[in-house]
């Protein structure tokens, strides 16, 4: 069995792609961030030159909540060899669980003046259905938060893995899944907004969310859970079971073979991915202020997985690179290029295929082994 869980990456990256001091000078740089920018935002005067905009904290916000997910997506595809095209279901549960929250929290403030949310008394509602029973209460919905999302990843895990469903027809099936779901939340009588969703949040835990401190509350809560989502993970995939996630990626018959039940140890892993995502989602909806279907797209989940290719699988730190870079060109493509946005995406995606087929991570990793080979020559 040691031969199978010593099987070298098929990416061929170590388990700690940036080494011990990149390793450290990467979480000097993430805490910095979150220290600099609330100071840049809330100290710097506006005319400065250093002033921080809100837009771009929240830019950097929604961007770590991202990060999450690509993290989350590196653990299910870069180290066990699962693709799944369905994770942005999962962050938008986690979101609509903290929307519906939200929504409560607005109160009379709305604009029929009503205890229901405007959604609801534009569509002639008497009553909060049964699924925003606890709705009013923060504890409650972050239960929801993580045990929604989970639940669902886990019974919809269980007969696929148990199938043996695995490859191009597990994506798709996931992808599937996400649709029916997407369609199911723009029908107006499920109750949860429609096609416009969640939105004109005013407050959270009783605190106005729009005031500044509130945002950089937010904001430091959401770094401070990408990291440690990232030493969570960097841990897990250093313990027996991260090997044998990596056995079942590289030869999964073989694990079998070996005496080890591959379901049990995909389930986990494919159920704390999703519980990952929610969460990001979770933190995304109260700086972004928003939540709708759109979440739920073929195209979202499809881009999860490309800040993961785009980073590096089996990194850990090049799925989270991948979403700060391609989310950073994003932003500024559809301010500047709107129209040629999705042409960058596909190239982008082309070209790392052909040119840097182990992401960004990988390429640099090659480029500093090259030049540390040719110094000793």
């Amino acid at each position: 069995m040691s031969a199978v869980l010593n099987t070298p990456l098929p990416l061929a990256v170590p388990r700690s792609a940036l080494g011990p001091r990149g390793w450290s000078a990467l979480m000097a740089a993430v805490i910095t961030v979150l220290v600099l920018v609330p100071l840049l935002n809330l100290v710097v005067p506006e005319g400065s030159v250093f002033h921080l905009s809100d837009f771009a904290v929240a830019l950097i916000a929604k961007i770590m909540c991202y990060a999450i997910c690509a993290l989350a997506m590196d653990l299910i595809w870069g180290y066990t060899g699962i693709l799944s095209l369905g994770h942005g279901l999962f962050f938008a549960l986690g979101g609509y669980a903290m929307g519906m929250y939200l929504m409560r929290q607005i109160g009379r403030d709305g604009s029929y003046k009503s205890d229901l949310p405007d959604f609801m008394v534009f569509l002639d509602w008497k009553e909060v259905p049964w699924h925003w029973t606890f709705s009013e209460s923060f504890i409650a919905q972050m239960i929801l938060v993580v045990l929604v999302p989970g639940l669902i990843a886990f019974v919809f895990g269980f007969f696929a893995f148990r199938s043996r469903i695995k490859g191009v027809y597990f994506s798709i099936i996931t992808q599937a899944m996400t649709f029916a779901a997407m369609l199911l939340f723009f029908r107006n009588e499920t109750g949860f907004g429609g096609n416009n969703g969640f939105t004109d949040f005013k407050r959270i835990l009783d605190i106005p969310i729009a005031q500044p401190s509130t945002r950089m509350v937010l904001f430091v809560i959401t770094g401070m859970t990408l990291i440690g989502f990232y030493l969570m993970a960097r841990w897990l995939v250093n313990t027996k079971f991260g090997r044998v996630l990596q056995a079942i990626r590289d030869a999964e018959s073989r694990v079998m073979f070996c005496g080890y039940n591959p379901l049990a140890y995909k389930l986990a892993i494919w159920t704390l991915s999703a519980v990952m995502c929610g969460i990001a989602g979770a933190l995304y909806v109260p700086q972004v202020g928003i939540i709708n279907p759109s979440e739920m797209s073929a195209a979202a989940g499809i881009e999860i997985a490309i800040w993961a290719a785009v980073g590096g699988r089996a990194t850990l730190i090049g799925p989270i690179i991948g979403a700060f870079f391609v989310n950073g060109a994003k932003s500024w493509f559809t301010v500047s290029f709107p129209e040629y946005w999705l042409y960058f995406l596909g190239l982008l995606f082309i070209a790392v295929t052909l040119f840097l087929p182990h992401g960004i991570v990988g390429g640099v990793k090659s480029l500093l082994n090259k030049n540390k080979t040719e110094v000793k020559a």
